[in-house]
């Protein structure tokens, strides 16, 4: 009898995952809740296990792109039971000897827990598997953080939901929709003893002395792939210091760090065989798209193609701003603990704005317009994973201060990338400033549902003709892309006005005037 193994659903919005990686070969007998490969999503990796304990027929390879329901592979059942444990206890000799010292000290209940992932918002659909905190075979207890898992707004940590051995299904950078398997867990009675813990560590130190590995050795996590990728370092020359040698996070951005001198010192040796790029020279380099980079790409496409998406332009003397800031930085700092930028000027502006022009404050849904009376102010930061837009809630009743902690609250979490759903999900309306890294001027597109985005830039001193006199003053280019088909040329450029004259005269906004 053999058992059909499919792609199971991850995510409302997750309608195909990928295939990143098979950890176990064609032909290959596996167990109950082994994790069989890795599966990718736009949004995060998951891993794949085993329903069933048989002989592992592979239906799709790796790079396969596959729509959930898809069969993945396929175990042939067909006599296992006779042979279940000489084959259980011949994989755990050869593949994870310390498997059955982890176990010992526990007893089976014979029930098995199967894991799938958890609804994590309304509009992920799918997510993907970061990182394994607990290998294949290890002894976890309930509510114990086994996995980390991506979605293309945010990390979740995945704790266990029962006590006893974890067997994977899916594998690191494995893309799974909401609902599909993650692993499993041989439920048990009890705890390993104290003493079979230290004996697989004493075990471990000579399987690794002696060359014996699995997946795990030197394998990087999305994280830290991506890390080693952009620093140009191969995964072979970083020891990993993550469970099982697994490379982590941390271990990237150390070899980062050190990267520079041990290059050089390799550099030599390595020159006849991989010499150095010179001039000229047409070398290429691909890389896989991330599933977040995809999903970026799906959505703003979807956005040129379903919008009717016009952009509007003006300028602003920031003079007035600047002059306000720097008379009073240090007594606002001293008194809020928090620098005073430009950030908050512009959610104040903007929301006085929203509040005159409701329909830049509005979204379609179907054939009904809706109107927002709250000012939800999506702050575009651009995050190690890619550009994230966490959430400031009903910013036009924050002051200044509250703004400013907001806004370095939420760009912290989104560089460490602990941002939560609820706070990646809504907003109304979207800042978005390009003019930290220099531009002079874009037509950002906007972040659907929503139907406008502001797009600041960088302040140039330039000649402007004030009152019949040349004066140099600081500039700044605004573009409000919005959507025509519920913003009219009138709200758009009156939605625009009336932000210049806020910023130009920002004691207005002390007075709500």
């Amino acid at each position: 009898m053999s058992k059909e193994i499919k792609v199971p659903a991850v995510g409302e919005s997750i309608t195909e995952v990928t295939i990143g990686q098979w950890f176990k070969k064609d032909g290959e007998e596996v167990q109950m809740d082994e994790v069989l490969c890795e599966l990718e999503s736009d949004k995060a990796t998951f891993e794949l296990p085993a329903e069933a304990a048989g002989v592992l027929r592979i239906k799709a390879q790796e790079g396969d792109v596959l729509e959930i329901g898809a069969v993945i592979c396929e175990i042939d059942e067909t006599g296992t039971p006779g042979k279940s444990e000489p084959t259980k206890d011949e994989s755990k000799a050869e593949s994870a000897p310390k498997t059955e010292a982890k176990s010992s000290g526990a007893k089976s209940t014979g029930e098995v827990k199967d894991m799938v992932v958890p609804t994590v918002g309304e509009s992920i659909t799918e997510v993907t598997l970061a990182n394994w905190i607990k290998a294949d075979g290890d002894y976890v207890k309930l509510d114990e953080i086994i996995a980390e898992v991506d979605s293309d707004k945010a990390t979740f940590e995945l704790p266990a939901e029962a006590s006893g051995i974890l067997r994977h299904v899916a594998q690191e950078g494995d893309v799974l929709e909401i609902g599909g398997m993650i692993c499993k867990i041989e439920v048990t009675e009890g705890e390993p003893a104290a003493a079979t813990s230290s004996e697989s560590s004493s075990e471990s130190a000579p399987a690794a002395a002696s060359g014996n590995t699995n997946y795990a050795t030197g394998h990087a996590s999305p994280a830290a792939s991506k890390i080693l990728a952009e620093k140009g370092v191969s995964p072979e020359s970083v020891k990993g210091t993550g469970k099982d040698g697994r490379i982590t996070k941390e271990d990237a951005q150390s070899a980062q760090k050190a990267a520079p001198a041990p290059a050089k010192a390799e550099s030599k040796p390595a020159a006849a065989s991989a010499p150095a790029p010179v001039a000229g020279s047409r070398n290429e380099r691909r890389e896989k798209m991330s599933s977040l980079r995809k999903t970026v790409a799906k959505r703003l496409v979807s956005v040129k193609n379903e919008t009717a998406m016009l952009t509007t332009f003006n300028e602003v003397n920031m003079k007035p701003i600047m002059d306000l800031r720097s008379k009073f930085k240090e007594q606002f700092k001293e008194k809020h603990g928090v620098g005073l930028g430009f950030m908050s000027f512009f959610t104040k502006a903007v929301c006085v704005a929203l509040q005159e022009w409701p329909a830049v404050n509005a979204k379609i849904d179907g054939n009904e317009i809706v109107y927002n009376d709250y000012c939800d102010i999506s702050i575009a930061v651009s995050a190690p994973k890619g550009l994230v837009v966490p959430v400031i809630r009903n910013a036009e009743t924050l002051s200044f201060d509250q703004v400013e902690k907001e806004v370095v609250r939420l760009a912290m979490k989104a560089r460490d990338n602990k941002l939560s759903i609820e706070e990646m999900t809504g907003g109304t309306f979207t800042l978005t400033n390009g003019g930290i890294f220099g531009s002079m001027m874009s037509t950002p597109i906007i972040n659907a549902p929503q139907s406008a985005i502001l797009g600041m830039h960088n302040i140039v001193q330039r000649p402007m003709a004030v009152n019949g006199e040349v004066v140099i003053l600081p500039m700044m280019y605004l573009a409000l892309s919005y959507d025509h088909r519920i913003i009219d040329g009138r709200e758009s450029v009156s939605f625009l006005v009336r932000v210049k004259e806020l910023l130009e005269d920002p004691t207005r906004l002390l007075f709500g005037v």
